[in-house]
């Protein structure tokens, strides 16, 4: 199943242009990179994946569609997967997608 590119497109509007801003096809979503840093991607499996901030956690998981990320089988601090009817107002999408920059802003650029 290919990722949502409507959502994709909204993401993309958030972001605009954004310094060192690049895409990647990433585990059959599409990622949104900041200095080579993931901070949000349009899951294949519809929704979002998203960084968040550690003093953010909780509240991220009180939001409706949110869950901690558990990749082969390990729950994953720090990243989250928010379902498509958590993200459907452009309110909620703004809300993840500033939280998944202020991460990636806050790291080393990679190379």
């Amino acid at each position: 199943m290919a990722y949502d590119e409507e959502l994709a497109e909204r993401v993309r509007a958030l972001v605009g242009n954004e310094p060192g801003r690049s895409e990647k096809t990433m585990f059959g979503g599409l990622a949104t990179l900041v200095n080579g840093n993931m901070a949000v991607a349009a899951r294949s499996k519809g929704g979002l994946l998203v960084r968040v901030p550690a003093d953010e956690e909780e509240a991220a998981l009180a939001e409706p569609g949110a869950a901690l990320a558990v990749m082969q089988g390990r729950p994953m601090s720090g990243w989250f997967t928010v379902e498509a009817s958590g993200c459907e107002t452009d309110a909620d999408l703004a809300r993840w997608v500033a939280r998944g920059l202020s991460v990636a802003r806050a790291l080393p650029a990679k190379k």
